[in-house]
């Protein structure tokens, strides 16, 4: 899509009827943001996620994945909540790939997140293997009829492979209709990079976004108490294709709750001035 397409998509929808533009999107919680508060009760935690409002969670840290997941996914049945997908390291694509499909599935979730990669796999050769590797999983996931995007750090934008930064190899690289992309906008900025301009490279193939704020000094905030300017990202969201919107603070404070609460009500307020 060349800037004049996006220029003309982004204005067809903001033309569009309000009533057309008004569906909302569920509003998810990545859990890794609770994960003190998780793995001691993850029954009782995600009781108090859904008295919230949330009504997604996706699944990262806090020892879920050596839990009892027929157990978890009757709690979120009970409390209306789904989990749309699920965060796995490299060795959960590279070794256990089988294990984390069915992980996935006992979950309910459709989409593999790669969230992190291991010392190796940052190195110039190691990244091309990373992205050849993401490039085959991607495919036999969509065989299965599940999905994969990978999730960014900043180190994407500084480390390099192939004479470019990690992220514009995997863009360059990675199967554009397979590996969707989990957009962290708080680390893309804190490397330098403004999401819209990553939205206007990549339409279409952004998965998600993982939504956090900063504060003028550059730390992480509630959504609604930092500096980001969410309400014309969301603005964005046909063009991205984006499908779910997980609060995240890697860094929330105790007693984290307050955090998400906060950003919850935040986000839910700009999606609907968004017409999201």
């Amino acid at each position: 899509m060349d800037r004049r397409t996006f220029i003309g998509a982004a204005t067809a929808l903001a033309a569009a009827p309000a009533a057309a533009r008004r569906a909302e999107h569920a509003i998810g919680l990545q859990l890794y943001t609770l994960r003190t508060l998780f793995e001691p009760d993850p029954v009782g935690t995600l009781e108090k996620v859904a008295r919230i409002g949330y009504r997604e969670v996706e699944y990262g840290g806090g020892g879920y994945d050596r839990m009892d997941h027929a157990m978890l996914r009757r709690t979120m049945d009970r409390l209306g909540l789904r989990a749309p997908s699920i965060h796995v390291g490299i060795e959960g694509i590279r070794e256990n790939f089988a294990a984390s499909v069915t992980m996935a599935r006992a979950l309910g979730a459709d989409t593999l997140i790669l969230a992190s990669v291991d010392a190796a796999s940052r190195t110039d050769e190691g990244w091309k293997k990373a992205v050849e590797l993401m490039n085959g999983r991607s495919s036999e996931l969509q065989a299965q009829g599940l999905s994969f995007a990978y999730h960014n750090h900043d180190w994407e934008f500084t480390d390099q492979s192939g004479g470019m930064p990690l992220f514009d190899y995997l863009v360059a690289n990675g199967d554009p209709s397979l590996v969707k992309l989990e957009l962290d906008v708080f680390w893309a900025i804190k490397a330098g990079r403004e999401p819209e301009a990553i939205v206007r490279r990549v339409p279409g193939r952004i998965y998600a976004y993982h939504v956090k704020d900063m504060t003028a000094a550059g730390a992480m905030t509630s959504v609604g108490l930092g500096k980001l300017d969410y309400a014309t990202l969301f603005r964005l969201n046909r063009a991205a294709g984006v499908q779910h919107f997980y609060v995240e603070n890697d860094r929330s404070p105790a007693p984290y709750l307050p955090d998400v609460t906060t950003s919850y009500g935040t986000v839910r307020r700009l999606l609907r001035q968004a017409g999201a």
